[in-house]
């Protein structure tokens, strides 16, 4: 048999609090519209800003940390294999009409490599 339990359902999306740095920058990496001039300014053809973008728009937000680690390694890892790496220049964000800050490329490395990590300390224990 079973018993059945009121539980209740899971969270609206839109009643879960977000402080308001965190959605600021969230909204900041959101701005992002696709348009390529990060990639075309970067001197190694790198499009870090772009996929830091993408990555930090959904990683802030608390909706978001389900996937956050897979999300992270899975974008870096396709964007390696089709795009220059990047070395710092700076080139990309000043391109940008958005203005995104290169602060996404940190946090997109940051959570990468915690995914990384998360996945090591996964195989050792197997």
């Amino acid at each position: 048999g079973f018993i059945t339990a009121p539980t209740g359902g899971a969270p609206d999306a839109n009643l879960i609090p977000v402080p308001k740095p965190v959605a600021d920058a969230s909204m900041d990496a959101a701005a992002c519209i696709g348009c390529g001039a990060c990639v075309a300014a970067c001197p190694n053809g790198a499009a870090n800003l772009f996929v830091g973008a993408k990555i930090s728009h959904l990683n802030l937000l608390p909706q978001g940390q389900a996937e956050r680690y897979k999300r992270a390694e899975a974008m870096v890892d396709t964007m390696d294999e089709h795009f220059g790496s990047c070395t710092n220049h700076g080139e990309c964000s000043a391109a940008c009409p958005k203005e995104i800050s290169l602060d996404v490329i940190a946090l997109m490395n940051k959570d990468y490599r915690s995914a990384k990590f998360k996945n090591r300390k996964e195989l050792s224990r197997n």
